[in-house]
């Protein structure tokens, strides 16, 4: 137990430290922020905090990291102290490729439907009814972790979705302790 306590200690240091070094930029490029402009500040900080805490090493944490990435790159490229390698080769071929996907698939759908209305239709069993209700929950998981539409087998998908809230804890945890010390220290009687 003492080594998970651990691990996740160290993460929420590394997410801090990240985190207020997000703000800090932020707050440093632009010294005349709205209340709108700070909340997404604060929110991009955090998510590239947490996301760079995993190394880019989940499919969630990429996904994340791509949305910040396309958000404020300039930002998030002096959180990280790092210039990124930009990815601009692949996005027209993914067009392309998307389109003929689209014809594909509108074929695909039109052909299910005719076989769909000459199908005679079965009583479900328990069996079926359980096995649309994984189906479901799964795409429904799929929507909730970043980067999860992409993920295939089942198996990985609970892994990373594991993966996910564990940073989660950690992001509210760590947020949780720095507002109870600003709330203290803002609070605090000034001693004169």
């Amino acid at each position: 137990m003492k080594p998970r306590m651990s691990k996740n200690s160290s993460l929420k240091q590394e997410f801090l430290k990240k985190w207020i070094k997000g703000v800090q930029t932020c707050s440093n490029l632009n010294k005349e922020m709205t209340i709108s402009d700070r909340k997404n500040a604060i929110k991009l900080s955090a998510d590239v905090a947490i996301a760079s805490t995993r190394n880019e090493s989940t499919r969630w944490s990429q996904s994340v990291m791509n949305d910040a990435v396309s958000t404020n790159r300039t930002l998030v490229e002096q959180i990280l102290g790092r210039k990124l390698v930009s990815d601009q080769k692949n996005k027209p071929a993914a067009s392309v490729t998307s389109s003929t996907t689209n014809s594909c698939s509108k074929r695909i759908l039109r052909r299910s439907r005719r076989h769909k209305a000459t199908r005679v239709v079965r009583k479900s069993s328990s069996f079926s009814i359980a096995k649309k209700l994984v189906k479901k929950r799964t795409r429904v998981l799929k929507k909730l972790v970043p980067g999860g539409e992409r993920i295939s087998d089942e198996y990985s998908l609970i892994r990373e979705t594991l993966d996910y809230i564990l940073s989660l804890r950690v992001q509210v945890d760590a947020m949780r302790h720095f507002a109870a010390a600003a709330a203290a220290k803002r609070f605090e009687p000034s001693k004169f």
